[in-house]
């Protein structure tokens, strides 16, 4: 039987993957761990696999080291983190200082346990930063140059990975993933917050309406939390230590057609006003990435569609 641990477990990434796991009929153990309490029926796996939760604040290292020695996990999918780029420029010392620290918590509560145990380090397309559209789609081989606490915290992440992997031949496998959004987001994060607003004026009665936006110019390459889970599994099982794999959609779109798109669903016309709050200090204009490396290495690629997304969203809210 397969023991996954699960950092970061009260995010919906953690929660899209559990599914995926019963979805596949997986024969596991799962023991998620995080600073808060998930809002999640655990038991609803329970005809399948075991899941159970510890909470723990990963900054604590002894504490979190006693858990993995006690749960002797095969495999860690490392989710936890300070997750937004907007937060980071608000308090960037807590930020990277955070991602950084709990990252090698876990690198050395593992190393601790002495035996084989597989890390999936989650990192981010912020990390390649403002690159320009002629040189798109954005390849595991580009040069990085990060423009946010955030994305400069996630490469350090990375470079601590590459000198686990390289020092102490730990077995880690990194991913950069890009933009991902789906059922249960929390609205902190700009699509499920644009749709919540959108959903509001349609709920309203009216046939219009405006909300307020940052720079809805700017492009990125969105992808499906269920195709990213997808993904993080096939890596888990068949990723190359060391190796790093961007998780993509392969095309870009702007963040103002994305708001067309959500009030076309819900049958609302929406204008954008920017405020300049919302606007963050410096940017990624366009971010479009390949997914051809974790194409050739495991055979995954995107499978929903962006709209399919956007109304499964809307199902769940409902």
């Amino acid at each position: 039987m397969k023991r996954y641990l699960i950092t970061g477990f009260s995010g919906f990434v953690a929660r899209h993957f559990l599914d995926y796991l019963y979805e596949i009929k997986e024969d596991c153990e799962v023991l998620g761990v995080d600073v808060n309490t998930p809002a999640l029926d655990m038991k609803k796996y329970s005809d399948r696999m075991t899941v159970s939760f510890r909470q723990v604040n990963l900054l604590e290292k002894e504490e979190f080291a006693a858990i993995v020695r006690e749960f002797l996990p095969d495999f860690v999918l490392h989710l936890a983190a300070f997750s937004s780029v907007s937060y980071s420029w608000q308090h960037p010392t807590e930020c990277v200082l955070n991602n950084t620290n709990i990252f090698l918590n876990v690198a050395e509560a593992v190393r601790g346990i002495n035996k084989p145990c597989r890390i999936l380090s989650v990192g981010s397309s912020e990390e390649y930063g403002n690159v320009d559209k002629s040189q798109m789609p954005l390849t595991e081989d580009m040069r990085l140059s990060p423009v946010s606490p955030y994305a400069a915290a996630r490469v350090s992440q990375e470079l601590l990975s590459k000198v686990y992997v390289d020092g102490y031949d730990m077995d880690i496998v990194l991913t950069r993933s890009f933009n991902h959004f789906g059922p249960y987001q929390d609205a902190r994060f700009v699509i499920p917050s644009f749709l919540k607003r959108i959903r509001d004026v349609a709920a309203s009665g009216k046939k219009e309406g405006v909300i307020e936006t940052g720079d809805t110019t700017i492009i990125r390459d969105f992808v499906d939390v269920r195709d990213v889970v997808r993904a993080y599994y096939l890596l888990l099982m068949e990723g190359q230590p060391g190796e790093i794999y961007n998780v993509c959609g392969g095309r870009g779109i702007a963040l103002s057609e994305l708001i067309s798109k959500m009030a076309e669903i819900l049958d609302v016309s929406i204008t954008g006003r920017v405020n300049p709050e919302f606007v963050r200090p410096d940017d990624n204009r366009v971010v479009i990435g390949s997914y051809e490396k974790i194409k050739r290495a495991v055979g995954w690629e995107p499978r929903i569609e962006l709209t399919q997304t956007i109304k499964d969203m809307i199902l769940a809210n409902e």
